[in-house]
């Protein structure tokens, strides 16, 4: 029994052991199949990660460090005062913020909404996520998501943020390697440094907490945000499009705003759950008034200081390439230059110029309103200008006009386009460089006479003045007051000479001139391949006003990078071009531009000359495509230009050739109402080496005891003359043809001028040559008298008249007639075909007198004689013609008749009443006639034919007034007692 128990037993504890044994084998298969299920699935997806991360580069701890620091940072420009222009060109706005920097309460509001678990997951929160998926499949009303923000923070700076698998699986894998490498605080600085909160009040992309403070509260310390605006910001990263307050253009969005109050609320909700504020600071959030907090609403620097913004932009940019070590030589390719700017744009930057905002302001008050300019043409477009102030002291641009409108035109007038400068360009490459040398003073005495240049289309070309004459010898400072072109042409050509010219003009700041230039006869007038700019015109006048010492303008005061670094400073470095002394006595020169010379409107318009003292330059191209006035007081340089975009486009008004002037008035005007302390200087300092000469006004050189002309004017003592006036002399001349010739022997004294004569370097008889032999290749040129000075007349002679006697007595003039002019005889008629007559003599018989020469007449100074004979005189004249040898032929008498005469006595021994003989001599008939009976000239009377003295001969049997001269042409007598000659 007990055996049998025993078996019993045995029996049992095996099949136990056997039950076991098949348990622990299933539960160990199961196991194994689960271990293998597991290692599958974990194969599985490990070859899903691998393939999807196989060509996502392993980022080291510096690629992690280096990315996270890369921000596009916005830059800034500010006016001189320090005030800001406006951020520099991007869509976006960024602005850094360290972490001492960021208030707990903004700390607390982005982590109570995006994820109040940072500080405790490694860059993935697993529970997190299981939220974001229930709240997803339950299609809660609250959605929190499912991303860390170190999980954001990756996807932004290493992924592209579509919304695919693949970008979630290396999203995770790339926040635990953020999370390995860098410290919670850095993760969550680089975050709120980096994601968008929408558009700001002035329309810009807001990046970054800061920004987003500045952009859409107008508050730059984050310490300043309450709990309400700072659950507003943190709430916008989610969805920044559609809760921007604010669209692009800064205007306010009402339906994203209260859509971004819905988010604020649930970020305070948060907030109150998370125990980062308390019940009642959670009330006061939801009571304060977020839309009355709101920024308001600013225009785009590039919307307000278009032109300005873009000039800061390319200029900083050049700065900043100049900087680079790679522009060693100097060249700037244009992918370098751009290179550069992207860099200023998207660096930080914060650029500081020259530009006074008041000046700037009150310049562009006057450009901006269209009353100041002729109306819109429509095949012209609009009437366009540009100016630029410098001050003279430093060469800073404190203001610009950059064009009118830059919806029209982009591109700057002021320091962009380069235009012909007209007669502004004759100070600096004519007058200053002469000056300087001692070749003129302002009583030097220059000819404005004509020179022939070649012209390879035209065979010649002889240049004019705009006022269509030549005066002649005249002062240095008169051919400056009156722009004459042809003194500044001489100087530019021959005393100075065009190689020095522009070698004293590039030394002024003109970097346009080109190689070509040299061979331009005419440079100084404006005819340059190029031209100049507004800027470097200006720029080299206020040298000038500075005393001769050159300041290169600049706009750029200084840069400062992203960490606050100074890398760029201008410093004024002045250089002398020319001395004090030759400063002054251009400023003075162009001091009489205004008062006395082609700058009358700016006279007239300018308001300050009593207490600002004002002087400059006018210039206008030939056909006015270009009008331009420099001025400068003792401080600043104002230069202004007035033309169409397209230069075959004219200015044709009066009004519109004067613009220059007239803007450069009002544009005085209104800076020196707004910026006043910009002017302290009231006068032009005379630095020492001035004195004040009295010379000649032949030659401008020291009188002598021939001298009859002076002038008075300022010298540099220097150059003060010594030699004496040798120039002038006293001579017999005659003229003929506008030219003074040495008379041959018997040439009448009558014909003859003796007075004091001048010599000058051409002699007009070289002139006329000259001007002969070129007319002979010219297609088109004016009659030879328009060529002739003014003041040809007074040339010392230095040929002999080119008349030769032919040995016959010259043909007589003919068709002599008279006729009254209020009341005075007019002796007309045509002249003598004989080619020696050196001129004719006038002779007239008054009230039945002698004849008696009254008047002479050079050949070719016309063809009439006007005599102060009196209508109510009984006048008989006639006209003859004198050749060189002292031969005269006369015409035929002309005049006579008078009043109906009262009866006349009887003659009194052959005498008329009034009429005495003198002893011995000899009663002059008239040309071609028989003396007359008794005495009486140039008369012939019939038997029983009664005469009375003054009156008309009458012939018998006629009455009505009507008579008959001898010698003459038939006159009547009309009632008035007028002579008509037929």
């Amino acid at each position: 029994m007990a055996q049998e128990n025993v078996k019993k037993t045995a029996t049992d504890i095996r099949q136990r052991r056997s039950w076991l044994r098949r348990v622990g084998s299933v539960v160990k298969w199961m196991f194994i199949l689960g271990v293998m299920g597991v290692l599958f699935a974990g194969g599985a997806v490990g070859g899903l990660v691998a393939s999807i991360v196989k060509d996502d580069p392993v980022r080291s701890e510096q690629t992690i460090q280096e990315k996270i620091g890369e921000n596009v940072v916005t830059g800034f420009a500010y006016f001189r005062d320090g005030t800001p222009i406006g951020q520099l060109r991007t869509e976006e706005d960024r602005r850094l913020v360290a972490f001492k920097d960021i208030p707990q309460v903004i700390i607390d509001a982005v982590l109570a909404i995006e994820d109040n678990r940072f500080y405790e997951h490694h860059g993935v929160d697993v529970n997190g996520t299981l939220r974001a998926v229930k709240q997803k499949l339950l299609n809660e009303s609250i959605q929190t998501g499912g991303s860390t923000l170190t999980q954001q923070l990756a996807r932004r700076v290493f992924l592209n943020l579509d919304k695919t698998e693949d970008r979630k699986v290396k999203e995770i894998l790339l926040s635990l390697r953020l999370e390995r490498f860098l410290s919670k605080d850095e993760i969550l600085t680089a975050y709120l440094n980096k994601v968008p909160f929408g558009n700001g009040a002035n329309g810009y992309n807001v990046y970054g907490i800061k920004a987003a403070s500045k952009g859409i509260f107008g508050i730059d310390n984050l310490n300043k945000l309450n709990i309400a605006q700072a659950a507003y910001l943190a709430g916008l990263p989610q969805l920044p499009s559609s809760y921007s307050a604010f669209n692009g253009y800064g205007e306010f969005n009402e339906a994203a705003f209260n859509r971004a109050l819905d988010r604020q609320r649930l970020v305070l909700r948060r907030m109150l759950e998370e125990n980062k504020i308390s019940s009642s600071q959670y009330q006061e959030a939801l009571a304060f008034d977020i839309k009355k907090a709101l920024a308001p609403h600013s225009k785009k620097a590039y919307v307000t200081f278009p032109y300005l913004m873009m000039e800061t932009e390319r200029q900083a940019a050049s700065i900043l390439l100049s900087l680079e070590s790679n522009d060693q030589d100097g060249t700037k390719g244009a992918s370098q230059l751009e290179e550069a700017r992207q860099q200023l744009l998207t660096g930080g930057y914060r650029v500081y110029t020259t530009i006074d905002k008041k000046v700037y302001s009150a310049m562009h008050s006057i450009s901006e309103d269209k009353d100041n300019f002729t109306k819109e043409s429509k095949s012209k477009g609009l009437e366009q200008t540009a100016g630029m102030m410098i001050d003279n002291k430093t060469g800073a641009i404190l203001g610009m006009i950059e064009g009118r409108d830059f919806k029209v035109e982009s591109m700057n007038y002021a320091t962009q386009m380069v235009r012909q400068p007209g007669s502004t360009m004759k100070p600096i490459a004519a007058y200053l460089p002469a000056l300087e040398t001692g070749l003129i003073q302002p009583a030097s005495i220059l000819d404005d006479a004509p020179i022939i240049l070649k012209d390879g289309s035209k065979g010649y070309h002889i240049p004019k003045n705009a006022n269509n004459r030549y005066q002649g010898l005249v002062t240095a400072r008169h051919a400056l007051n009156n722009s004459l072109n042809l003194p500044a042409l001489k100087l530019f050509d021959e005393k100075v000479g065009i190689k020095n010219s522009w070698a004293f003009a590039k030394k002024l700041g003109i970097t346009t001139i080109q190689d070509e230039d040299y061979s331009a006869q005419t440079g100084v007038l404006g005819g340059l391949k190029y031209g100049v700019s507004v800027e470097e015109l200006t720029n080299a006048y206020s040298a000038i006003g500075n005393k001769g010492e050159f300041n290169d303008a600049y706009m750029i005061e200084k840069i400062i990078d992203s960490k606050g670094k100074m890398i760029y400073q201008h410093k004024v470095s002045p250089e002398r071009v020319f001395s004090e002394q030759t400063a002054y006595l251009m400023t003075d020169m162009l001091r009489t531009v205004i008062t006395d010379g082609t700058g009358s409107t700016v006279k007239s318009n300018y308001k300050h000359f009593k207490d600002i003292p004002a002087v400059g330059k006018t210039g206008s191209t030939q056909n006015y495509a270009d009008v331009w006035f420099m001025g400068y007081t003792p401080d600043i340089t104002l230069g202004m230009w007035v033309g169409y975009k397209e230069q075959i486009n004219t200015l044709e008004t009066k009004t519109q050739r004067k613009q220059a002037q007239a803007l450069w008035a009002k544009v005085m005007n209104a800076v020196i109402e707004r910026k006043p302390e910009l002017f302290p200087t009231k006068k032009f300092d005379k630095p020492d080496g001035i004195v004040k000469e009295t010379v000649s006004a032949y030659s401008g050189k020291l009188p002598t005891s021939l001298t009859d002309k002076f002038t008075t004017d300022i010298f540099n003592a220097k150059f003060v003359p010594k030699d004496s006036d040798d120039g002038i002399s006293h001579a017999k001349y005659i003229t003929y043809g506008g030219v003074n010739y040495i008379p041959r022997d018997g040439t009448p004294d009558d014909f003859l001028k003796e007075r004091i004569v001048v010599s000058r370097e051409k002699p007009i008889e070289e002139l006329i040559k000259e001007l002969q032999a070129a007319f002979k290749s010219m297609r088109e040129h004016e009659p030879l008298s328009y060529y002739l000075p003014s003041d040809a007349k007074t040339e010392v002679p230095t040929e002999l008249d080119p008349r030769v006697d032919d040995g016959s007595a010259p043909a007589a003039p003919g068709n002599a007639e008279v006729s009254y002019d209020s009341g005075k005889a007019v002796i007309r008629f045509t002249p003598s075909g004989s080619p020696d007559v050196v001129g004719y003599r006038l002779y007239r018989s008054v009230n039945g007198g002698t004849f008696q020469k009254v008047d002479v007449l050079l050949a070719g100074d016309g063809t009439s004689f006007s005599t102060d004979t009196p209508t109510s005189d009984y006048a008989v004249f006639y006209v003859t013609a004198v050749d060189v040898a002292g031969n005269e032929t006369s015409s035929g008498n002309v005049g006579g008749g008078a009043p109906t005469p009262e009866p006349s006595p009887e003659p009194i021994d052959g005498l008329f009443p009034g009429v005495e003989a003198t002893p011995g001599e000899e009663l002059v008939p008239g040309p071609g006639e028989s003396p007359a009976p008794s005495g009486n000239p140039g008369t012939t009377v019939d038997p029983g034919t009664a005469i009375d003295p003054g009156a008309a001969l009458i012939q018998p049997g006629e009455n009505s007034g009507q008579g008959k001269t001898q010698g003459g042409g038939n006159t009547k007598v009309n009632a008035k007692g007028k002579r008509n000659v037929h």
